[in-house]
């Protein structure tokens, strides 16, 4: 038998990381200051961080629950809720052994059954997870604080799958919870955390409260970055107030009655720049890729040849314009499958967006591609002004190319949970959302949702494209790097003909602050770390 370590949980694995004991810190601020007060991008309308990828329901998913790794600002992943990570069997066995100590928010130890609960549940729904289970023949429980994986073949990826910060999370949750049908939502938010989720104290559409878990351990060594090191919660709450009016939360922010918002208006940011107590810095280095995504099960986005034909009216600058202004600074256009400056991005089949928009043509490629009338219904995000600026242009696009359009606008929750029905349109369905990622989550397929194409079991669209599904396969088992750019260049390609949705560009979204506030962390809305000062 070989036996190795883990020296860096990336894409290789060569020696043990352990840490020593670990001391809970003291907290330093004073008691007036504990409570910092948040506007978030919308309401959290969804709790479960298995059953949507919503990056609200991500966020507050990370304050609640923990991860066996976490990437670091280098996209690492680092030991987290682990004390040591081993290889055996030529990288065919894993053994995960838990930090002692830990606990869930109602008191009961965090044992390596949860986790093996947790990770069953997470890697049913989640794109990299599935990927995991799929390199597996047994995930188990050797004692309390040893989980091993007993894989086919060797999953390098498996630290980065398990410690990504992207949607979704690995979330730990205990096992009376993992055991819930991963298409079904687990509501009891009890977790192991830095905070607690305040149930009692929740206003669907309103608020949300955090309270600091205080038998919560941190990491006694290493850097906090992003979602790696230890997590220090120095607020004894955390309060998030949703202010689906722009304007308001501007003010709230200047008046001192808001100590940060997620994602500021791009019109008012020449505002907030102006005063001398706010902050304004992206924290997200990938930017953020914008998708016009389609209901595949019904017409008439069922048929590819319609979809490519949009191709044809579909101007990224005018989207993105829209979105963040005209200052290029805050966006990018001529986006393919992968982000701009990734490792996997590629020109591949990117003409289908050079030259001037021709709808009249596009509305006969339509017509000729089979399309009868059929109600399309676009589901636009009012209190999401990205995504309602996405959803209107979006909305101007269809009508153009002749479609019969019903445009029903309403608030990004109800976008999140009607978007998983698999209903006709006519019966409480869609046709297209807008929405957008967080660059990270587009870098490579192990974790691209939209490049999925297994049909039902896909993300919300369940586009069919096995050609797709089968270089995934391939770019999973490259050897190389340079082999694995080759296949991503296939799968572009590929996908400008099945077409699994269309990139309409990506924008550069800043958030604001108090200048009181410090040690705000890059990578994504974090709220351990974070002080007044």
């Amino acid at each position: 038998m070989q036996r190795r370590t883990l020296l860096q949980a990336g894409l290789a694995a060569t020696a043990t990381l352990a840490l020593p004991p670990l001391a809970r810190p003291a907290l330093a601020a004073p008691a007036a200051s504990r409570v910092l007060r948040f506007i978030p991008q919308a309401d959290l309308a969804v709790l479960d961080p298995v059953w949507t990828t919503a990056y609200v329901t991500r966020n507050h998913a990370l304050m609640v629950f923990d991860t066996l790794f976490g990437i670091d600002a280098q996209y690492q992943p680092q030991l987290q809720m682990l004390e040591s990570a081993t290889t055996e069997d030529s990288d065919r066995t894993w053994r995960l052994v838990l930090r002692p100590g830990l606990k869930f928010h109602d008191g009961t130890p965090v044992l390596a059954r949860d986790c093996v609960a947790s990770i069953g549940r997470w890697g049913k729904r989640d794109a990299f997870g599935q990927a995991l289970l799929s390199a597996t023949n047994e995930l188990a429980a050797a004692d309390d604080r040893t989980i091993v994986f007993r894989l086919k073949r060797p999953f390098p990826l498996l630290p980065a799958a398990l410690g990504k910060a992207a949607s979704s999370i690995a979330a730990i949750m205990p096992e009376r919870l993992a055991a819930t049908d991963p298409f079904k939502q687990v509501t009891d938010m009890v977790g192991s955390g830095p905070y607690r989720f305040k149930a009692d104290e929740r206003v669907p559409g309103a608020r949300v409260v955090y309270e600091r878990f205080a038998d919560y351990v941190p990491r006694a060594d290493g850097v906090a970055e992003w979602i790696a090191g230890p997590k220090r919660a120095l607020f004894d709450r955390v309060e998030w107030t949703v202010i689906p009016d722009a304007a308001t939360a501007a003010a709230a922010m200047q008046n001192g009655e808001a100590d940060w918002w997620e994602q500021p208006t791009f019109d008012l940011l020449p505002l907030l720049k102006g005063d001398r107590h706010l902050v304004l810095e992206q924290l997200d280095p990938t930017g953020t890729p914008a998708m016009m995504r389609m209901n595949q099960l019904f017409p008439p986005f069922d048929n590819p040849a319609i979809r490519r034909a949009l191709f044809g009216a579909v101007d990224q600058a005018e989207f993105m314009t829209a979105v963040a202004g005209t200052d290029p600074a805050y966006w990018r256009a001529n986006v393919g499958f992968f982000p701009p400056g990734s490792p996997m991005a590629s020109p591949v089949g990117m003409e289908v967006f050079a030259g001037p928009r021709d709808f009249e043509k596009v509305k006969k490629d339509i017509l000729a591609a089979g399309y009868k009338g059929e109600r399309v219904v676009l589901m636009i995000a009012t209190d999401f002004p990205v995504l309602q600026a996405m959803g209107n242009v979006g909305a101007d696009v269809l009508k153009r190319c002749g479609f019969n359009l019903d445009v029903q606008a309403t608030d990004w929750g109800t976008v999140v949970q009607r978007r998983a029905k698999k209903d006709p349109p006519d019966k409480g369905g869609w046709s297209v959302f807008f929405t957008a990622w967080s660059g990270l989550d587009q870098f490579n397929p192990a974790g691209h949702v939209g490049l999925r194409g297994n049909g039902l079991n896909a993300w919300f669209g369940w586009p069919n494209a096995p050609r797709l599904e089968a270089l995934r396969e391939d770019w999973f088992a490259a050897s190389t790097p340079v082999l694995q750019k080759k296949i991503c260049e296939e799968m572009q390609r590929q996908a400008f003909i099945d077409v699994p949705y269309i990139p309409i560009g990506e924008y550069l979204q800043p958030t604001v602050r108090r200048d009181s506030l410090s040690g705000v962390l890059k990578g994504v809305p974090l709220f351990w770390n974070v002080h007044r000062s």
